[in-house]
């Protein structure tokens, strides 16, 4: 099987830490061309730093990492440290990385890696907020006709906002950089929280990250059990939502999970809603169907995928 070449833009974050490494370690399916940063959980450094750290982690550092946006495309930056610590990656003590960044911006990087290759070839696999990726649309308008899908963790509606009553944090973060690529025509999978909500991180599976022995599982262990406490804590949960893996487990086996074509819309004027992702989800409208919305998911078989592909690291 030819693996099929994607780009990981991210802003790590633990959960998007334990993406990255699920999608490094399953080289048969996926060829990760690159990891972009992007501002988002924390500022830009950290980010890149991080992203540095898990390619390490895993060994692979010949993917390269290209640094990119250090905020929205308007307004000022929201970050979340409340929930991933001060560096992104609380809960696991790793080295600063020895990995040089990438020679480049983030933005050039999308546009280059996905205008180069044949048309229909490319997955963009955002787990931050949007702006890189909407800043590359904007740059090469050919671009969204070229990719072969965006598939992406952001939003919510059936479980509404985790930042604010009505908007998840990605799309929060940079609305109008959402909108762009909502509009932008490519086919959007769509990982809300309405499925990752059903991706639990239970004490079981936190137990088998630390017996697996290795590196990957120990920080794997640590970063997790540091990350979900603030939303076992917020929603009284029996263990926090692994948001981000979604995306690269979707990727690797997406018979895990079962959604429908729906049109989604980005609200960006209201006060009350900005953010939101308004879900057509049962036809109300004569609006386009923009995106495939992803709403369950084999949980089990979520962890075991994740658990199994982890072990082969080191």
């Amino acid at each position: 099987m030819t693996p099929r070449p994607i780009i990981i833009d991210t802003d790590p974050g633990q959960d998007d830490a334990v993406a990255i490494l699920l999608a490094l370690a399953s080289p048969e399916e996926l060829e990760v061309r690159a990891i972009t940063t992007v501002a988002g959980n924390v500022p830009l450094a950290l980010t890149t730093v991080n992203a540095l750290k898990m390619v390490e982690l895993a060994g692979r550092t010949e993917v390269p990492v290209y640094a990119g946006c250090d905020g929205p495309l308007h307004g000022a930056l929201i970050t979340a440290e409340y929930v991933h610590g001060r560096s992104g990656l609380d809960g696991a003590t790793l080295p600063e990385p020895v990995t040089a960044v990438a020679a480049g911006h983030a933005v050039d990087a999308i546009v280059e890696i996905v205008t180069s290759a044949p048309p229909g070839t490319i997955t963009l696999c955002p787990l931050g907020p949007l702006t890189n990726v909407a800043t590359a649309l904007d740059r090469e308008p050919r671009m969204a006709a070229m990719l072969r899908e965006i598939v992406l963790m952001g939003g919510g509606f059936f479980e509404g906002g985790n930042t604010t009553p009505t908007a998840e944090f990605n799309i929060y973060v940079d609305p109008e950089a959402a909108d762009v690529v909502f509009r932008c025509g490519a086919p959007i999978t769509v990982l809300p929280l309405d499925v990752t909500h059903r991706a639990l991180i239970l004490p079981r599976h936190l137990e088998r990250f630390a017996a697996l022995g290795t590196r990957v599982g120990e920080a794997v262990h640590g970063l997790l059990t540091f990350y979900e406490r603030y939303d076992v804590a917020k929603y009284g949960m029996a263990g926090g939502p692994l948001h981000d893996p979604c995306v690269i487990a979707y990727l690797l086996k997406p018979e895990l999970f079962r959604g429908k074509l729906v049109g989604v819309e980005i609200e960006t004027e209201s006060p009350l809603t900005r953010g939101m992702t308004v879900v057509d989800w049962w036809g109300m409208t004569s609006g386009p169907r923009n995106a495939t919305w992803i709403r369950e998911v084999d949980a089990e078989g979520f962890f075991d995928l994740l658990v199994g592909r982890l072990a082969a690291i080191g």
